[in-house]
């Protein structure tokens, strides 16, 4: 047990009598089940090209008609129906709806050829719900929902506007690729690398040989360390992907390959019709995408419906609502009737029900530490108070031994910090070998929650600023950006911030995480990441950074605690080492380049992060 744990505790009972709570996403009352399943496996159905795709059909047996429910997966649609226990399809199908679950083109039952990101697949996603909403035993009113990828095929095809899609609930849906995986900031990330090059593989994830997807390997950091990296999948023995040659050659949003599948921006948001209900986690991998396609969908949807989309998110990882990550319990709360709130959901947009789910507070978010959800007006929420933290040193902020201040005041005259990151030795991310308050193992390349940061931070090529301890509780939720003055001897590099909530028993918690690739800052916006075209760099001259964290937090700093920002030039391997070579593409490239780091923070170049801080929770 934590040594803080009953100091920690008696401040929350403290704080509770200052603050309103708010309550949980509410499932309310939903479909009753009352309906015997029956199950019609591998109808074939031909798409607009001929290419027929398998579709298994589960539906009440009754006469009907029902709404149908879509779930569109490349992860075999048998296997796929049993996620999220009790299993899903039948679940719905007992409540009055045609579930049905089919696989994409290229994969398992389904005829044609696989590409992970294939245009295809948007106009897949809008034959197979028209042709859901004719079928005899159909409404015509068609909903989509799953995780992950099936997040992906939903909003592929709520982008072609099919007029029989109502409703979507996409869970974990990531962003467009260039803005999470597998490009995150222009660098490769490498559970993206792992999932496309091997889980993805040929029809049925087919391997050919030993290494990570061949056989059982413990090697996996040896393996990234291997070059060229457009080889990855021949070097872990993976058979039949041959996406990921296009990954690596075509390295730029700008290829047709991406603009294909692209469903992100206003012109785009502005095609979609139906509401949109995204639910994530503070530790999902594929965060991003659920607060920017709430914003997106707001602020361009083309119905009013549209334009009231909803969020929802946890204090969850990838594999969504449980109550313990690494041994955090946060409470019985975390956990939500999660297919009753999708239910309710669907219920209201697809059989008319007028359950109230529409006139909810549109965003509900869990903020750890306290353990509580809020349900709010907007995100990022209205109430947040954007206050600049600055770093300052004496010009030795490395490692946890360092110097390193972080502070409101600005900066005055102060020496740069310096650092030198090697690719032959990159500093280590927290995840491998991860750090907890019980012991764990990584899971194919998730983010297992608030791992301890000290394992990469004790060395020298980590710049580490902090507070003093908090004297109040302090939350901070929602969006975080930085500011960097940098330069580097190379001509490329990368630049990574991250953000952790340091206990005082010394645990450092790993919350919020930011990248940037140098190449891909554009001058044009004071540095901000630009995926359409590399910048050049010239050495040792300082540039400005404006990076975005693409994984924020909502989180209450507790007395005692401090806030902590981390600098360093590679986190491996969950990203992807930069050779710093400067080539126009890493990808194929071989040798690297020792990179000499400055990080500077005056009151010409005052680096700093803006925090979202919420001062109206608690009494201070």
């Amino acid at each position: 047990m934590p040594i803080n744990y009953f100091f920690r505790a008696a401040v929350l009972a403290a704080l509770a009598t200052a603050a309103v709570w708010g309550q949980k996403p509410d499932a309310g009352h939903y479909s009753e089940a009352k309906y015997k399943v029956k199950l019609t496996v591998g109808t074939m159905v031909a798409m607009r090209d001929g290419v027929k795709l398998s579709v298994d059909v589960y539906r009440p047996d009754a006469p009907g008609p029902f709404p149908v429910i879509l779930a569109h997966t490349p992860y075999d649609n048998q296997r796929a129906a049993t996620w999220y226990g009790p299993p899903r399809a039948r679940w719905f199908a007992e409540r009055g709806y045609v579930f049905a679950m089919s696989d994409f083109r290229g994969r398992y039952d389904s005829e044609g050829v696989f590409d992970i990101f294939d245009s295809k697949h948007k106009t897949d996603g809008y034959d197979l719900i028209e042709w859901l909403a004719k079928q005899p035993w159909s409404t015509g009113k068609v909903g989509m929902t799953g995780p992950s990828y099936l997040g992906w095929s939903q909003w592929w095809a709520a982008s072609e506007a099919p007029p029989s899609l109502k409703a979507i609930a996409p869970e974990v849906a990531p962003p467009d690729p260039f803005q999470n995986g597998p490009y995150q900031g222009g660098i490769l990330v490498c559970w993206a690398v792992d999932w496309g090059a091997g889980m993805m593989a040929g029809r049925t994830n087919q391997t050919i040989g030993e290494g990570a997807y061949g056989g059982w390997s413990n090697n996996r950091v040896e393996e990234y360390m291997k070059t060229p990296y457009v080889d990855i999948p021949k070097i872990k023995g993976a058979a039949n992907a041959p996406w990921f040659e296009k990954w690596i050659r075509q390295n730029l949003a700008t290829h047709e390959y991406w603009k294909g599948i692209s469903y992100q921006g206003r012109e785009k948001y502005s095609k979609i019709t139906v509401p949109s209900l995204a639910i994530t986690g503070w530790f999902d991998a594929n965060f991003p995408g659920s607060s920017m396609n709430y914003l997106g969908m707001k602020e361009n949807g083309k119905t009013p419906e549209s334009r009231r989309p909803r969020l929802v998110i946890g204090p969850w990882m990838h594999i969504i609502n449980s109550r313990q990550l690494l041994g955090f319990d946060y409470g019985e709360d975390a956990v939500i009737d999660l297919n009753g709130v999708i239910c309710r959901w669907f219920d209201h947009f697809l059989k008319n029900v007028d359950n109230g789910a529409e006139r909810e507070k549109p965003v509900q978010v869990f903020v750890m530490g306290a353990n509580k959800w809020y349900a709010e007006d907007a995100w990022p929420l209205p109430q947040t108070k954007f206050t600049r933290y600055y770093l300052h040193s004496g010009g030795k902020a490395n490692s946890l031994k360092g110097d390193g201040v972080l502070s409101t005041e600005a900066p005055n005259t102060e020496p740069a910090d310096s650092y030198v990151y090697d690719p032959a030795d990159p500093t280590p991310d927290a995840f491998d070998k991860v750090q907890s308050r019980t012991p764990a193992i990584r899971r194919g390349g998730h983010i297992d929650g608030p791992v301890d940061a000290r394992v990469s931070a004790i060395r020298d090529d980590v710049l580490v600023y902090q507070t003093p301890p908090l004297e109040t509780a302090t939350e901070i939720t929602g969006p975080i950006t930085a500011k960097l003055y940098a330069a580097t001897s190379a001509r490329d590099t990368d630049w990574m911030i991250r953000l952790v909530d340091v206990h005082p028993d010394g645990y450092s918690a790993l919350l919020a995480d930011a990248v940037l690739r140098a190449r891909c800052r554009d001058p044009k916006k004071a540095g901000a990441y630009n995926p359409d075209q590399l910048s050049e760099i010239v050495q040792e001259k300082v540039y400005e950074y404006s990076i975005d964290f693409w994984r924020v937090t909502g989180n209450v700093f507790m007395p005692g605690h401090r806030i902590r920002i981390e600098i360093s030039s590679s986190y491996f391997p969950y990203y992807l080492r930069n050779l710093n070579t400067g080539a126009d593409n890493v990808g194929l490239e071989t040798g690297s380049v020792v990179a000499r780091q400055k990080i500077h923070h005056s009151r010409e170049f005052p680096s700093s992060v803006v925090l979202p801080l919420i001062p109206t929770r608690f009494s201070r």
